[in-house]
């Protein structure tokens, strides 16, 4: 699956920005504080992982760099450019998301795919299922006859439809075998090293090790210090 016109062309943004930057931010949700004054940066190329214990924040991050949810403070930047002058719609098709779990529509893959795009033709399908890791035999599969590992790269590939800078994946193999996970992993690192870079979740610090360029640890809404940081990487590889 080529990159989008924005990533051929050089994106929109300014000229040498991280992909992302928090700054100073803090997310409450029925007020309960959620993220306490976060500030990263992530690196414009590669895999960002951002690695810490469940519950710790790392999601909301993610749905941050979206728009799917605001912050209470500070600011979010894309490329430089502050996310809440962004369209959501406009900045969702630029950064490309994949959930938990896959979450398949009834219908088709075809039809599946067509709801990121409705006016795409085939060969704009065949591609992205290239992408995904999937041959052009499953456009006429039903979604619901899918394994586990199929239809979590065909909600990758969904999500290629609309051609993303950026992929933004929220523990997308928690719910897979070993031979899905490597695969989706794989698909991941081929992404990266074409030019789109990824952001990806997990509180699995061998996958952290297995896929990261950049490791951002995220501990109790807040970004690790090094002593948390040291901490958390020496229990998981004591436990």
């Amino acid at each position: 699956m080529g990159l989008s016109a924005h990533a051929r062309e050089g994106a929109p943004g300014v000229p040498g920005a991280p992909l992302f930057e928090l700054d100073d931010v803090s997310l409450e949700i029925d007020d309960r504080t959620i993220l306490d004054r976060v500030s990263l940066r992530v690196p414009a190329r590669g895999i960002t992982v951002l690695l810490g214990p469940s519950g710790a924040g790392k999601s909301m991050i993610l749905r941050l760099l979206n728009r799917l949810e605001v912050p209470t403070r500070g600011e979010v930047r894309f490329r430089g450019e502050p996310v809440a002058t962004l369209d959501p719609l406009a900045l969702r098709r630029r950064v490309g998301m994949v959930f938990q779990r896959p979450a398949p529509f009834p219908g088709t893959v075809r039809d599946n795919l067509l709801v990121a795009d409705p006016d795409v033709d085939d060969a704009a399908l065949e591609a992205a299922l290239g992408g995904a890791g999937l041959d052009a035999a499953f456009l006429d599969r039903s979604a619901d006859e899918l394994s586990g590992g199929e239809a979590q790269r065909m909600c990758l590939a969904r999500t290629l439809v609309t051609g993303p800078e950026a992929l933004l994946m929220d523990e997308p193999t928690s719910a897979l075998d070993p031979d899905a996970r490597t695969h989706l992993e794989r698909t991941a690192r081929r992404h990266a090293d074409e030019g789109r870079p990824v952001v990806w979740v997990t509180h699995d610090f061998e996958q952290a090790d297995r896929l990261a360029d950049e490791v951002l640890v995220v501990v109790d809404g807040r970004m690790a210090t090094d002593e948390q940081r040291e901490r958390f990487l020496k229990e998981d590889v004591d436990g």
